[in-house]
């Protein structure tokens, strides 16, 4: 039994971690409106997230263990993996909520706990249970209305989604903790990220030097990305699942609040799908509940 104190601590980092998440749409919004690109957004955010990785490497004591990635080739091509699905993930993300699409990109971040649990039993022999099935049959309900609202397959929230459940599914794989694993997936990344900070420099179509503001938004890309992730890495291994469970949900809540106060369209087919979607992510979290208190005892 871990004692009340330290459980509040972890509950806190948990709860500023999905803040921290929910709000970043608008951090890419300020470094859009300030005229930077998705590409250039991604390319600073690998850059700074490599050097706060570092930090966090360097204060955690595990630079031994990122050296050993380097001298393991299956461990860097693990990792070179997932940061190509979370290159696709965040290039997606900024380009969303700088065009307009904050509530599509909500949805699909409602749905990525649900796709856990599906890829839980498809890939890892993982059990699901009649509250598991519930969740996704409405999250698939949800999708099927917001298909209907839009026109179109809601092709955004879906590769979100994807991008982001097949990183946890890689990064589930890949024996490195969540410092050292991003550290490497930002140095992957930032290379061709600083070649194309220096080409759009030399150009003069960055964006770095163009204004303190610039400089200092696309500098904090990397502590927005690097220190979340942080938090929730030490929560996540002190505070039990069904906490987790309800606290994810928090970062989508959020963004879905700053989409609507953005004006964005919101029918009434539309405002359907999302009941949908939030009655899966309830019934995921009772689920979550309850599979915690029958361990309890145990």
């Amino acid at each position: 039994m871990t004692d009340q104190p330290a459980d509040r601590t972890a509950l806190a980092a948990g709860f500023v971690c999905y803040l921290i998440w929910g709000f970043v749409p608008l951090a890419f919004q300020a470094m859009g409106h300030l005229g930077a690109g998705a590409w250039e957004i991604l390319s600073h955010r690998t850059l700074w997230g490599s050097i706060t990785a570092l930090a966090l490497v360097l204060l955690a004591g595990q630079w031994g263990q990122t050296l050993g990635v380097f001298r393991n080739p299956r461990l860097l091509g693990g990792l070179a993996l997932s940061a190509a699905l979370i290159a696709i993930n965040w290039s997606l993300f900024i380009w969303a909520v700088n065009s307009g699409r904050v509530l599509e990109s909500s949805l699909g971040y409602y749905i990525t706990p649900l796709l856990n649990m599906a890829a839980g039993v498809l890939l890892f022999q993982e059990r699901m249970d009649r509250i598991g099935v519930g969740a996704i049959v409405l999250a698939v309900v949800g999708v099927v209305i917001q298909t209907l609202a839009l026109g179109h397959l809601p092709w955004i929230s879906l590769v979100l989604a994807f991008s982001f459940g097949g990183y946890g599914v890689v990064r589930k794989l890949v024996p490195a903790d969540a410092q050292t694993g991003l550290l490497i997936e930002c140095l992957i990344l930032s290379v061709p990220g600083l070649a194309y900070v220096i080409w759009l420099e030399q150009q003069g179509l960055g964006h770095f030097t163009a204004s303190p503001a610039a400089t200092a938004w696309l500098v904090a890309a990397g502590p927005i990305t690097a220190v979340p992730l942080a938090l929730f890495s030490w929560a996540a291994r002190r505070i039990p699942l069904s906490y987790m469970g309800f606290l994810q949900f928090i970062g989508p809540t959020i963004s879905f609040g700053i989409g609507l106060a953005e004006g964005e369209a919101f029918s009434t087919l539309r405002a359907v799908s999302f009941v949908f979607i939030w009655g899966g992510a309830a019934v995921f979290t009772y689920g979550a509940w309850r599979r915690a208190r029958m361990l309890k005892p145990a």
